[in-house]
């Protein structure tokens, strides 16, 4: 059986290699967005004024979800002034297809994810791009604090990654989000996941590669509302059991096997009950309440193996995981504008 795959908090890594650049590296941002207009005005001219602090290379990759907004627009407006790509998806995919977009359009030395509303602080990169340096090659952001959610919403969540890791062969922080930095070689590991329903944090936890966490403040959002409610947390967190373990099958495995053993018990008593007193005609409530139990659990344990069949029925298709329907490239002008502004 292989090893757990961990992901490391500690500083102090002797595996560890420092990089020796002679060149400052490429940089990729990307910012997956839905309806996301109003934040995107304030995000990018942020994100364009603290990126020449690591690089001054570098452009930000905004992929529209299929926005109903005039995120878009906004984008192509704002790449007229700044190193700004734009990925339009044909219709909303998901955050996780978004983010998969970008990773398949991201070809730079360094790939940084981060949300639109401006939740993720710019000044954490630095501290991100210095253990880069050190030799970490995907360095991830930890929340320090959940107190701004429904302590439902929060033990929910604690419980669901701690239920998930002790099953799976990846262990995923509970607190780690998608905001993160990434060399290209875990970007080209990333690539080659063929899966086409995704839960993206667990696929970096699979790559493995050199892992560090940093803990962070998540600000209040610039504006609007998230889009990501219970229902897409609810599928997000049933697509993460399924694709990372296989042990609520293993659950029911051993559940009908207890009621296997449970039942020739039951039927052993009958026999030497029958051969001893007779035949006992009583008894049809018992009857009655064995038979909707038990078929309550084949059922249950149908719908729990249904669940694993709907996946396989997913990938099987090989359907995309999105569809672009436009493509705007930053211009190489733009990008070397912004090089020489942070040369001077």
């Amino acid at each position: 059986m292989p090893e757990k795959i961990t992901q490391h908090t500690s500083e102090s890594d002797p595996s560890l290699t420092p990089r020796k650049m002679e060149l400052p590296p490429s940089i990729t941002c990307i910012l997956p967005a839905y309806n996301e207009a109003e934040n995107l005005q304030e995000m990018i001219p942020l994100l364009c004024e603290y990126l020449p602090r690591l690089s001054g290379r570098f452009e930000v990759l905004v992929v529209d979800d299929g926005s109903r907004d005039a995120t878009s627009a906004v984008a192509i407006q704002l790449a007229e002034q700044y190193p700004v790509s734009l990925i339009r998806l044909s219709r909303n995919f998901g955050k996780e297809a978004a983010m998969s977009a970008g990773l398949d359009h991201a070809d730079s030395d360094l790939v940084i994810l981060m949300d639109s509303d401006m939740q993720h602080p710019v000044d954490v990169l630095e501290i991100f791009y210095q253990h880069w340096l050190e030799g970490y090659d995907m360095i991830y952001g930890i929340r320090a604090d959940r107190s701004d959610e429904h302590p439902i919403k929060r033990r929910m969540t604690g419980f669901f990654y701690h239920m998930l890791s002790q099953s799976a062969d990846v262990e995923i922080q509970a607190d780690a989000g998608d905001f993160r930095m990434m060399d290209a070689k875990v970007v080209r590991a990333l690539r080659a996941l063929p899966e086409r329903k995704r839960m993206m944090k667990g696929l970096f936890a699979w790559v493995g590669f050199r892992s560090i966490g940093v803990p962070f403040q998540v600000a209040p959002r610039f504006s609007g509302q998230t889009s990501f409610g219970i229902r897409r947390l609810s599928s997000l967190a049933l697509t993460g059991i399924t694709a990372f373990s296989s042990t609520p099958l293993r659950i029911w495995m051993f559940i009908g096997a207890g009621i296997s053993c449970l039942a020739i018990a039951y039927a052993v008593i009958v026999v030497l009950r029958t051969m001893i007193w007779g035949v006992d005609v009583p008894g049809w409530p018992t009857l009655v309440a064995g038979i909707g139990f038990l078929g309550g659990v084949q059922l249950l344990s149908v719908g729990v193996l249904g669940e694993y069949v709907a996946r396989i029925f997913s990938e099987v298709k090989a359907r995309p995981v999105y569809l672009i329907s436009d493509y705007h490239p930053a211009s190489a002008r733009k990008k070397t504008e912004h090089k020489t502004e942070s040369v001077d």
